[in-house]
C-alpha cells in the first residue's frame, strides 16, 4: 500500500462496508486509526481482525451526536451513511440527519484538529441523469421529494457544505462521489444489486429484476475504489471528483453473469421498477485520469470471483 506513514486516521462508518476497507489500508500503511461507527448497518465483523492491533481505535457512537475526539487527526474520512435504497428508505430521517448534522459535525472535529477531509459522496447527486456519461460539471437531474431523495438531497448538501467549510474556513477538503462499488463486507440483505444476485444465487432462489432490465449501471471493485480514495485524500483537488468504473452493463446481463459465476440455474423474475430509480449510470472519470493518476484495473470477472467466494463463507455454511 506504499510507504509507511505517520498519521492519526478518523473514519466515520468505520465498521461498513468501505469503511472497514479504509481502515484496513490505513492500516497496513502504518498510520493509526480511530473508527467511529453507530453499527446501524456497519458490523464488529467487518473490523474484527483489527480490534487487538494498538493503532485501532473503535468508537460506537453517532456522528450525528457531537463529541470531543482526544488526541491528533491528520485526516477525516466521512463515510458514515446508510447508502443502499432499503436502508435509508427505512431510515429516512436518520439518513437526512447524517448527510447534514453528521457532515457539519466530522467537518468540525477536522476544523478543530486542523485535518484535512475527505466527504464521500455519490453518483446518486446525479440522480436520473439527462446527460451520459455524467461529468462532474454536470448538477443532476434529481427528484427533490421523491422517496430516493432522502439519500440524494443528503448528499448534495453535504457536498455544498464541504464546499462552504473550505471556501469560509479555508479547510482542506476533498469530495469524492462513488459509483456503484461492490466487494467482500457487503451484506448479503444489503438491497443493493450484485448483492441481492450473489445472494439469490447462491440460494437458489430467483433474482430479482427491476423493470425489464435493460438499465444500466457500472460496477468498481473496492481494491479499486479504495486506491482512489487514498489518491483523491493526497491530491490537490477540492472539487468533486467521480470514482467508478466506466464499464457500462446492463442490469439483465449483470444477472446472466452471476448466474453462470456462481453455476446457479435460479430463474428470473421481474418487478416493477422503483419510483425516480436511474435509467443509466457511467461515470465520465477524465478528472480522476488526469488530477489522480488513477483509473479502475480489476476486470469485473475477477472482482466477482472474489465477493462470491466472500458470500460462500456467509451463506454456504
Amino acid at each position: 500500500m506504499g510507504k509507511k506513514i505517520k498519521q492519526r486516521i478518523l473514519i466515520t462508518g468505520g465498521a461498513g462496508f468501505i469503511g472497514s476497507h479504509l481502515c484496513e489500508a490505513f492500516l497496513a500503511q502504518g498510520a493509526s486509526v480511530v473508527c467511529v461507527d453507530n453499527l446501524i448497518t456497519g458490523a464488529r465483523t467487518n473490523i474484527g481482525s483489527f480490534l487487538k492491533e494498538k493503532k485501532f481505535v473503535f468508537l460506537k457512537q453517532d456522528i450525528c451526536v457531537p463529541k470531543k475526539i482526544a488526541g491528533p487527526v491528520d485526516a477525516v474520512l466521512h463515510f458514515a451513511s446508510l447508502a443502499s435504497p432499503p436502508d435509508y428508505l427505512k431510515h429516512s430521517l436518520r439518513t437526512l440527519r447524517v448527510g447534514s448534522t453528521g457532515t457539519e459535525n466530522a467537518l468540525e472535529v477536522a476544523r478543530e484538529k486542523k485535518a484535512r477531509f475527505l466527504l464521500a459522496s455519490t453518483s446518486e447527486v446525479y440522480g436520473d441523469p439527462l446527460v451520459h456519461p455524467q461529468k462532474e460539471s454536470y448538477f443532476g437531474h434529481v427528484n427533490p421529494i421523491g422517496p430516493r431523495s432522502v439519500y440524494d438531497e443528503s448528499k448534495r448538501y453535504a457536498e455544498a457544505l464541504t464546499m462552504a467549510y473550505h471556501r469560509f474556513y479555508g479547510l482542506n477538503t476533498k469530495i469524492i462521489r462513488i459509483f456503484n462499488t461492490y466487494g467482500e463486507r457487503m451484506r448479503p440483505e444489503d438491497g443493493r444489486v450484485i448483492p441481492n444476485f450473489i445472494s439469490q444465487s447462491l440460494r437458489q432462489k430467483p433474482l430479482t429484476v427491476y423493470g425489464d432490465g435493460s438499465q444500466t449501471r457500472s460496477y468498481c471493485y473496492i481494491d479499486d475504489l479504495i486506491a482512489g480514495i487514498l489518491r483523491a485524500l493526497d491530491s490537490d483537488l477540492h472539487t468533486p471528483v467521480n470514482l467508478g468504473n466506466p464499464n457500462e452493463m446492463s442490469v439483465l446481463n449483470l444477472a446472466k453473469v452471476i448466474l453462470k459465476a456462481t453455476g446457479s440455474k435460479s430463474p428470473l423474475i421481474y418487478k416493477p421498477l422503483p419510483v425516480d430509480d436511474p435509467k443509466q449510470r457511467k461515470p465520465d472519470i477524465s478528472l480522476a485520469r488526469e488530477a489522480l493518476g488513477w483509473q479502475p484495473n480489476i476486470p469485473l470477472e475477477q472482482g466477482l470471483e472474489k465477493t462470491i467466494a466472500y458470500f460462500r463463507t456467509l451463506l454456504c455454511r
